[in-house]
């Protein structure tokens, strides 16, 4: 079955979208659609699997809580190891972002 990671995109949304298109044992992949979206000021993200993002349409800011800012757009790519906390603190508001996030152990 094929699919394509850009098309069928969620219409405007209250919140940012997770889409599950793989999960084994050790590893997860999903699709985040943001549009203007950040993460919640009062939380972090602390994951207990590594992550690699890459972002493949728009543009995203990831902070980490020692307060390393990345921007990113289409093409970059990132690693998350298991339990840095960070944080999406910018989308673009004019455009849907679309990343690609695979979890790992």
């Amino acid at each position: 079955m094929t699919a394509n990671l850009l098309k069928s995109l969620p219409e405007a949304v209250l919140e940012e979208c997770f889409d599950t298109l793989v999960e084994a044992e050790n590893v997860t992949v999903e699709r985040i659609v943001s549009h203007g979206h950040a993460s919640p000021v009062s939380g972090w993200y602390d994951q207990p699997r590594h992550e690699w993002v890459v972002v493949l349409k728009g543009k995203g800011v990831v902070a980490f809580e020692h307060g390393e800012e990345i921007a990113l757009g289409p093409g970059d790519h990132l690693k998350v190891p298991a339990h840095a906390r960070h944080r999406v603190v910018w989308t673009a508001p004019e455009e849907d972002t679309v990343w690609l996030a695979v979890h790992y152990s």
